[in-house]
């Protein structure tokens, strides 16, 4: 599939937002303690400028976790501090082209079902620092 734009919100809608997303390079669940246990599944958006906060930026609020191992958090995830809907993460990954986001697909308001049904679904062993494969157990992803 082609770069698309989605558009996406908070569950109060407080927070409104799109992003450009190709849905076609694979969607992502990673078996790391913060997306396990929010039961992640999120698209990548390469590039700053793919995705865009159009309003409620006031209202979000910020989490950022240091996983073991690291110096400092790798990602910074936001949230509506109204309804508490987790959005986006934000990060930085040169393997990404630099700046990224990435998406909560369960936030997007106008993607149709067989879109998603039809994205190739990719698992990370983030729980073991091993980003570039899929753990041995992907039942609870």
């Amino acid at each position: 599939m082609p770069l698309k734009t989605y558009s996406g919100s908070c569950h109060c809608g407080a927070v409104r937002f799109e992003t450009d997303l190709d849905l076609g390079a694979g969607t992502n669940r990673c078996n790391c303690s913060l997306c396990f246990k929010a039961r992640a599944w999120f698209a990548f958006a390469k590039g700053a400028e793919r995705f865009r906060v159009l309003e409620g930026a006031a209202a979000l609020s910020e989490y950022r976790w240091t996983p073991p191992g690291r110096a400092e958090p790798f990602l910074t995830y936001a949230f509506c501090r109204h309804c508490g809907i987790r959005i986006f993460a934000q990060g930085v990954m040169p393997e990404l082209g630099g700046t990224f986001h990435a998406v909560h697909l369960t936030s997007l308001d106008d993607v149709p079902p067989d879109e998603l049904a039809a994205s190739p679904l990719k698992f990370a062993d983030g729980r073991h620092g091993h980003f570039d494969r899929a753990p041995e157990d992907v039942r609870f992803l």
